[in-house]
């Protein structure tokens, strides 16, 4: 695992496991433990968040042997990435996205060696959402509204001539650049290299704050 940031909110509410053995509140605490060297608190995140990988493991109807290889490969990228996690109470989003990813290779693979030219035969992945899936597309979503109300909230930290430039160039249809100044008071010339200094300010903001 890269030092991402993991998609977050869509498990605030669910524990890890089925019979709930670890709740995302204390999965944190474990990784930052493993970290460490705590081999009861490995064995705890293992036990804890199987069931969530398995659960998307299965969802991709791969053979029984398939599917413990990529259980194993899973684990397997998770500890060799254990000391480099960002955000580690959102552990079980990574491991989740991880099972996905190596089961979707496993399939891929799988389809370059069938000798059948049949959909059906090889559309191995199932067409219904399951509740994981759901679970990491409704984290990307909410991931991504956080990241345009935090890019909205660095735009109302411009100064008024940069917003009210670019509010006005983002209508829609876009004005010209005569009506522009007509409506802001600026020369014609002077829109294009004012509205390129405005996008440096509010990049450089949102790049300083890891909104892009």
């Amino acid at each position: 695992m890269r030092s991402e940031t993991c998609p977050a909110t869509a498990y605030d509410d669910l524990p890890y496991s089925r019979g709930g053995a670890v709740d995302r509140a204390d999965v944190g605490a474990l990784v930052q433990s493993a970290v460490d060297g705590d081999a009861a608190a490995w064995k705890a995140l293992v036990e804890g968040l199987s069931p969530l990988v398995w659960s998307v493991v299965r969802a991709h109807r791969l053979s029984d042997a398939d599917a413990h290889e990529v259980y194993q490969t899973v684990w397997f990228r998770f500890a060799q990435h254990l000391g480099r996690i960002r955000e580690p109470d959102k552990t079980g989003s990574w491991l989740a996205s991880t099972a996905r990813h190596e089961s979707l290779k496993v399939i891929r693979s799988s389809r370059r060696l069938t000798p059948t030219d049949d959909p059906q035969l090889l559309d191995r992945v199932s067409e219904d959402r399951t509740p994981e899936q759901s679970l990491l597309d409704s984290e990307e979503a909410a991931a991504q509204s956080e990241r345009i109300r935090r890019m909205w909230q660095e735009f109302e930290e411009l100064g008024e001539r940069c917003r009210q430039l670019l509010r006005v160039l983002m209508s829609s249809p876009p004005p010209s650049y005569q009506e522009v100044s007509s409506a802001l008071g600026i020369a014609v010339g002077s829109i294009g290299p004012l509205r390129q200094r405005c996008l440096r300010r509010l990049r450089a903001r949102l790049d300083a704050r890891g909104v892009l």
